[in-house]
């Protein structure tokens, strides 16, 4: 049985991934070399930020790619995974779904793929990883696992602003955004999103410009890994 298939079979077990490298490891004996996850809150900046991180790391950045990547690995159409990315199910729906559409993809199934993705492309190091609770399928001692969070009303006022949309529309797509982003990690990691110590780092974007942010962020990766270890 493929490696990842151990760990989402794991998961299933357990209700989350194993979050220590040893019991990772243990699986395949699995090395990697250094990565940079980001969980954000919707409005806080976290994807122009991690972007940022990864331009002046020289990392290549995964977001939408991750969808093209996983789309491939279970041989689905990009458009049936952006349906489901990082969205809660219930066991309804699946069974429903799964009934009246072939194309559907089971929890089992997509859990199986993001893990063999998101694993597959932090081993390979120098890469930031958007979302898809990251964070929670790698192992701790080999990535910089960071939160971008803001408050409430920060996120709205900035959805209004950059995405030009209005205030009512932006706190119901921020509302569901955050619902849904929560509600994912929830059902297939069994974690609290907002927890800190879930993370190395969690940033409170109110009073921080991106630049300012990706500083930080790239501070602390040199911290927990300096050059040449």
């Amino acid at each position: 049985m493929p490696w990842y298939n151990k760990i989402a079979d794991r998961m299933f077990e357990q209700q989350h991934i194993v979050d220590h490298a040893a019991e990772i490891n243990a699986l395949e004996g699995l090395t990697f070399k250094p990565f940079i996850t980001v969980s954000r809150d919707p409005g806080s900046g976290g994807k122009p930020i991690a972007e940022l991180v990864a331009k002046k790391l020289n990392f290549r950045f995964y977001d939408k790619d991750l969808i093209d990547d996983i789309a491939k690995s279970a041989e689905a159409r990009t458009e049936i995974m952006k349906s489901i990315d990082e969205k809660e199910r219930t066991l309804t729906e699946d069974f429903v779904h799964n009934l009246l559409n072939p194309e559907y993809i089971t929890e089992r199934h997509y859990i199986k793929h993001l893990c063999k993705v998101i694993l597959t492309v932090a081993r390979q190091g120098q890469v930031v990883i958007l979302g898809r609770g990251s964070n929670f399928i790698t192992p701790n001692a080999f990535g910089l696992h960071v939160r971008i969070t803001a408050p409430y009303r920060v996120c709205v006022a900035r959805a209004v602003e950059f995405e030009r949309i209005p205030n009512q529309r932006a706190r119901e797509v921020i509302r569901k955004t955050m619902a849904e982003r929560s509600g994912f990690v929830k059902q297939y990691f069994g974690k609290d999103i907002n927890v800190p110590k879930y993370y190395d780092l969690t940033l409170n974007t109110t009073y921080l410009n991106l630049n300012e942010a990706a500083a930080i962020i790239i501070k602390a990766f040199e911290q927990k890994f300096p050059k040449g270890k």
